[in-house]
C-alpha cells in the first residue's frame, strides 16, 4: 500500500503501556498529511509482550520503527523528532491487593519520618546544639538556662518551616510553581536510568533495530 505526503513522528524516551500488543500511537505522537492516513499509521503494530504480571521492557529504534511504516506506507517522507532509541514498559496486570500497597506505604512513610527525626537528632548532638544553646543564653540574659526555652521552641519551628519551604510541599500543595528538590533528582535518576538502559541494551544487541 502507498501512501503520498510527509509525516513528522515524535516519540518520548520512556513510555509506560499496560496492554500486550503495542501500537504506534501508545507511544509516539504524529502530525502531518490527512487525518485517515494518519489513523492507519497509529494502528501499526510494534511489538508484543508476553502475557505476564511482571514488569518487562524493550529497547527500541526510532529506525525501526520508520522500516515499520515504510513496510505499509513506502512512499511516505518521515521526519523523526526527539529521541533516536527509546523505551517501552509493560506494566502487567497486578495482582497485589490494595492493602498491600497501602501496608508498603505506611512502611515507607515510618521508616522516612524515624530515619529523618534520627538524622536531625545526631547532627544536633554532633554540633552539641545544648551547649551552644546554653552559652547563647548566658550571653543574652546572664541567668543559667533552663531545660526548656524560647530557644528550643523557635529552633524546632525553624526546621519544620525549613523542610516545608525548601522541599516546597504542604501537604498535596505546592507553595510555589517550580518543581522540587526531591522532582529535579528524581528526574536526574531517571534520565540516568534510561540511558543506561539504552546502553546496555544496544550493546548485548537486545533492542529492537534495523539489520
Amino acid at each position: 500500500m502507498g501512501a503520498q505526503g510527509k509525516i513528522y513522528l515524535k516519540i518520548d524516551v520512556h513510555s509506560l503501556v499496560t496492554t500486550e500488543k503495542v501500537y504506534l500511537k501508545d507511544v509516539s505522537k504524529l502530525e502531518g498529511v490527512e487525518e485517515e492516513l494518519l489513523f492507519q499509521i497509529k494502528e501499526i503494530e510494534l511489538y508484543e509482550f508476553e502475557a505476564t504480571t511482571k514488569k518487562q521492557l524493550v529497547v527500541f529504534s526510532v529506525l525501526k520503527v520508520i522500516e515499520l511504516i515504510h513496510k505499509n506506507f513506502p512512499d511516505l517522507d518521515i521526519e523523526p523528532l526527539g529521541e533516536e532509541d527509546f523505551i517501552i514498559e509493560y506494566k502487567g496486570r497486578s495482582t497485589n491487593k490494595v492493602w498491600l500497597e497501602k501496608i508498603k506505604l505506611a512502611a515507607i512513610c515510618v521508616i522516612t519520618f524515624f530515619g529523618a527525626a534520627f538524622t536531625i537528632m545526631a547532627f544536633n548532638n554532633d554540633i552539641s546544639i545544648n551547649g551552644v544553646f546554653e552559652r547563647f543564653y548566658m550571653q543574652m540574659v546572664g541567668n543559667q538556662k533552663p531545660q526548656v526555652t524560647e530557644l528550643e521552641v523557635c529552633y524546632s519551628i525553624g526546621i519544620a518551616l525549613g523542610i516545608l519551604i525548601f522541599f516546597n510541599h504542604i501537604g498535596r500543595k505546592k507553595i510555589t510553581p517550580d518543581p522540587t528538590p526531591i522532582q529535579v533528582e528524581l528526574r536526574k535518576y531517571e534520565n540516568d536510568i534510561n540511558e543506561t538502559f539504552i546502553v546496555n541494551a544496544s550493546r548485548k544487541g537486545h533492542s529492537e533495530d534495523v539489520n
